[in-house]
């Protein structure tokens, strides 16, 4: 029993080590797993930025159709209440009124033209950086697993090591 026991030693040491690289193997795995899995909840926020740009776009286009109707109700206002009161609206103050008002409407819809262009790059930015949040954790899941498999593969060397030093020492091999 007593001339096993060095076999004993040096298996149970290269048997440790290559139980300790297949974990490690086995947890990079799991990290590289990790990674994508979190890449792609992420990127789902990309799809839904996407479909959100849309939805300001409509409401954008609806607000500028409803914006011309209400703007061709207010002229059609100004002009009847004029020449209700027999006043010429080719000239003077009906013409300053509407010359103001589409003035107006000019204005109001320059500003929401640059409040949805506004709106377009705030949410093309969001989707950047959930792209790159994606990549982001693509590496590290990467860096993580290349970690963990570096790791037992020193475990494995050690544990080889450990069973030579063991066979040298009991002089297994000679």
């Amino acid at each position: 029993m007593a001339q096993a026991m060095p076999f004993i030693a040096a298996g149970a040491s290269i048997a440790q080590g290559i139980s300790s690289k297949r974990a490690a193997d086995n947890a990079a795995a799991a990290a590289a797993q990790a990674g994508e899995f979190n890449a792609t909840i992420i990127e789902r926020d990309i799809g839904l930025l996407e479909r959100q740009k849309q939805l300001v776009n409509a409401n954008f286009l609806t607000q500028m159709v409803r914006a011309a109707s209400a703007f061709t109700g207010v002229q059609g206002s100004v002009k009847a209440g004029f020449g209700y009161g027999g006043i010429d609206i080719s000239e003077g103050t009906a013409m300053t009124v509407l010359r103001q008002n589409a003035r107006e409407f000019e204005y109001e819809n320059k500003v929401a033209e640059t409040n949805n262009a506004v709106s377009m790059m705030q949410i093309a930015d969001a989707q950047e950086e959930a792209r790159l949040n994606a990549q982001l954790s693509r590496m590290e899941g990467g860096a993580s697993a290349a970690a963990l498999r570096a790791q037992g593969t020193s475990s494995l060397i050690g544990g080889i090591a450990g069973g030579a030093r063991t066979a040298i020492e009991y002089k297994m091999f000679g």
